[in-house]
Order: C-alpha cells, then sequence, then structure tokens
C-alpha cells in the first residue's frame, strides 16, 4: 500500500482543514512548493494536491498547481474543481499522473463515461462522505446516494482509481472509518484510495490489509503525528 500526502491549496498557500470546514483551518504554510519538496526529501514517491479554491468556487490556484506539477521530482495527483474535459487534458498534458474528478462525474454519469473512455486509467473519482452520504461541491451539497452504491457504479468504467474521504473525520486526529474503507475496498474494481483521519501507523497497517491501494494523509503528517520518514520507508509501495 502505498501513502500519498496531500497538498491542500488554499488562496496560494498550503492548508488543513478539520471536517472540511474553511472556518477551521489548523495549519497554513506559505509555500507548497517547498512542502512538496520536504514530501520528496522525507522519501515519499507521490503527492495528492487539491485546489479547495477551485473545489468550492472560491477561486484558483491552478498557477501554484503548475508548478507543483512540472517541478518533476515527484508523481502527482490533482483534483479540485476539475469538472471538464479540457480541464483533464490540461492537468495530464502538464505532467500530472492523474486527475481527480468529483462533483460532475457523480452528478453526470454520461459525461463521466465519456471522460473515463479518453482518459482511460488516468482518472480518479472521488466520492466524499459525511457518514455514508456522498457530498459534492466541496462538501457542500449532499447526494441522496450511499457511497457504497456509488462504489458499484463506478465498476463500470475504465478508472484508476477510487478514492473515499471521510470529510467529517479529516483533520481530527481521531482516526478513519475503517469498516467503511474495508467495505469501499471489496466492492471496488478499480484501486481504491482511503482518506480522512488517518492517525496512526496501526490504521495504515489495518488499511492494507484490508486491501486498499493508497492512503490519502494530511494532518497526521503536518503535526508530526506520524513521523515521515518511517511511513514513507513502510508504505511506498
Amino acid at each position: 500500500m502505498f501513502v500519498i500526502p496531500a497538498i491542500d491549496l488554499r488562496e496560494g498557500a498550503c492548508v488543513q482543514l478539520v471536517g472540511g470546514s474553511y472556518e477551521e483551518e489548523r495549519v497554513r504554510l506559505d509555500d507548497p512548493l517547498e512542502v512538496a519538496a520536504g514530501w520528496a526529501r522525507a522519501g515519499f514517491t507521490r503527492v495528492h494536491v487539491v485546489d479547495l479554491d477551485a473545489a468550492t468556487g472560491r477561486g484558483s490556484n491552478a498557477a501554484t498547481v503548475r508548478a507543483i506539477v512540472g517541478e518533476g521530482s515527484l508523481e502527482v495527483q490533482v483534483g479540485g474543481g476539475v469538472r471538464s474535459t479540457e480541464a483533464i487534458r490540461e492537468l495530464l498534458e502538464a505532467g500530472a499522473a492523474r486527475v481527480v474528478v468529483g462533483t460532475r462525474a457523480l452528478e453526470e454519469p454520461k459525461w463521466l463515461a465519456s471522460a473515463a473512455r479518453l482518459f482511460r486509467g488516468r482518472l480518479i473519482v472521488a466520492a466524499d462522505v459525511r457518514g455514508r452520504q456522498v457530498v459534492t461541491r466541496g462538501w457542500e451539497r449532499g447526494i441522496a446516494r450511499d457511497v457504497l452504491e456509488v462504489v458499484e457504479t463506478l465498476n463500470a468504467y475504465p478508472l484508476a482509481g477510487v478514492m473515499v474521504t471521510a470529510v467529517h473525520r479529516e483533520g481530527r486526529m481521531e482516526g478513519t472509518d475503517l469498516e467503511l474503507m474495508g467495505e469501499a475496498a471489496a466492492r471496488s474494481k478499480a484501486p481504491l484510495y482511503a482518506s480522512g483521519g488517518i492517525t496512526t501507523m496501526e490504521e495504515l497497517r489495518t488499511l492494507a490489509t484490508l486491501g486498499v491501494h493508497a492512503a490519502i494523509l494530511g494532518m497526521a503528517l503536518y503535526t508530526d503525528a506520524l513521523d515521515a520518514r518511517l511511513v514513507a520507508e513502510v508504505f511506498t509501495q
């Protein structure tokens, strides 16, 4: 199982939010490129970059995203407000390894089918959840679908992965929903990416045994609750 550090972008800075709330920002680092370089020095080979402003309609960090992607020392997957075929193409052409799509992919299955065929094996669909209910548009809108149902419908597409994020647990340092992640991994034909609240090495080992392909880590790394070098050493393959 891989562990992938998250670089969440807000107003040009790298931040960590609590519970997906813009009102609860716990970490702010002004140089996201240096953050990415730091994860590379720690031994990580991938980063997960999210433009929070684009996801929530508050703005864009496109220049910063392009700079991280273009730096070249890390494999980068990018998401946050990616809602057009052209946006996907531009990110891939800029050097992104994979692109994460959420809102439009979940709300418009015909568009997802077309994009998945066009960019076969390069898209990760993000299913953000509060409890078991899927939320979209920067976590502001709930749709009346259980996340496991959504995961099963995504088996029809040639995806690079499915990412399930327990938004209500993000940044709280209280652990993730291991039961949910295990069930999602079992039902998904695509590699399962788990995110939201992961805090301990024990949790990471459990996720690996549950068949999770990769874990996205944020607050636990940024606050040194987990030793980045140790995590990278154990979970980079």
